[in-house]
């Protein structure tokens, strides 16, 4: 095996260590956010999808956004 193939696995091995912590702090954010308001507006469905379902924050961003009511 050629040095220089261990030093190019290890450089990407490098991003998906710097990748993987910020997508878990990224999507725990926006999961709290969700989960939140979907308690408090007491959609039962929606709180169980968004607990289960883990998509990067994309499904609770769309949660936030377009279904869920805004406070007053």
């Amino acid at each position: 095996m050629p040095p220089e193939w261990g030093l190019e696995l290890f450089q990407r091995l490098m991003w998906l260590w710097l990748l993987v912590p910020l997508a878990v702090v990224w999507t725990m954010a926006w999961k709290g956010v969700a989960l939140w308001r979907a308690g408090r507006n007491g959609h039962l469905v929606w709180f169980i999808v968004l607990f289960i379902i883990n998509t990067l924050g994309i499904l609770e961003i769309i949660y936030i956004f377009a279904f869920s009511r805004r406070e007053a």
